[in-house]
């Protein structure tokens, strides 16, 4: 068949963006999708979040109203899904590892679409690699800060512990946690942002930049917004942030620290409505505003 490139849909790329803007090599941004969620343990299905964002990706403004401009422009390339490994959940957070070095090592701003949250370790051990004075933002309505859980050192529940082994973090949102991880923190003197620190001035935008390193890598569960306006998640905690409070925060770190990447994870797309997966969409595009354009 003769001329018949143009009877095929194009791949389907976060935004729904093609040639020029979708090409890796010109590309600032890359986004992976990771479909894997081997350590959830009451609402499964985060596998399919990446999929999800992307799907309702497609239907962005490309025009930005707040910051007057079309975030694509920066060139935005989606990866290939990762294959899942299920044999291990460390060996899984290997392969996230391995993949995102590469990209981040050629200076590719990478944005990780998970799946479960354990994953966020690979992207956090890659980004470390790369940058001095380097922390991780973690917003979220869970601690995360398990030694171990459900028999593994790399669940999700304990993606944080981890963390902590290689850098600095500073926790946002957080509304539940363990016995376990009280008594972590006491005894490290950690004191994370709570939810509950924002009724006062305890947790403006300005008090949690100033505990940032210069390089931040920014981990999002997105069970950290209220559930009112996030339901699809795995683990839903009431009294969240709403959205306007989250992109706030991040524009304001955004303009005082250098952002060097970062995920949404912990999407459970039948756990509520497709306007989840185009909030998450939409955080991810505009928070890829904030930190590239």
């Amino acid at each position: 068949m003769k001329n018949t490139k143009n009877l095929f849909l194009p791949p389907q790329n976060f935004a729904g963006l093609t040639s020029p803007y979708a090409n890796l090599e010109t590309a600032k941004v890359v986004i992976l999708p990771v479909p894997y969620d081997s350590t959830t343990e009451w609402h499964s299905g985060t596998r399919e979040g990446p999929q999800a964002i992307i799907d309702a990706s497609q239907y962005l403004e490309l025009y930005d109203m707040e910051l007057s401009q079309e975030i694509y422009k920066v060139g935005i390339h989606t990866l290939p899904k990762i294959q899942p490994l299920l044999s291990s959940p460390e060996e899984m957070v290997q392969r996230v590892y391995q993949i995102a070095k590469e990209f981040i090592q050629q200076a590719k701003f990478t944005v990780m679409l998970g799946g479960e949250h354990s994953l966020s370790l690979g992207m956090i051990q890659a980004s470390k690699e790369k940058y001095q004075d380097f922390c991780v933002l973690q917003l979220d309505a869970h601690a995360d800060l398990r030694d171990e859980y459900l028999g593994t050192k790399y669940s999700h529940a304990c993606v944080m512990r981890r963390a902590l082994e290689l850098c600095p973090i500073t926790q946002v949102g957080i509304r539940s946690l363990s016995w376990e991880e009280q008594q972590f923190l006491n005894q490290n003197k950690m004191q994370p942002f709570y939810i509950s620190a924002f009724a006062s001035n305890l947790a403006s935008p300005q008090r949690i930049a100033s505990s940032l390193s210069d390089n931040v890598y920014v981990s999002i569960d997105l069970d950290v917004f209220d559930p009112s306006i996030m339901p699809a998640v795995g683990t839903p905690e009431p009294g969240g942030m709403q959205w306007h409070e989250i992109l706030h925060l991040l524009k304001s770190i955004a303009l005082h620290k250098h952002i060097v990447g970062f995920d949404l994870v912990e999407l459970c797309p039948k756990e509520g409505p497709v306007s989840c997966a185009f909030l998450a969409a939409k955080l991810a595009y505009k928070l890829i505003g904030y930190a590239v354009s």
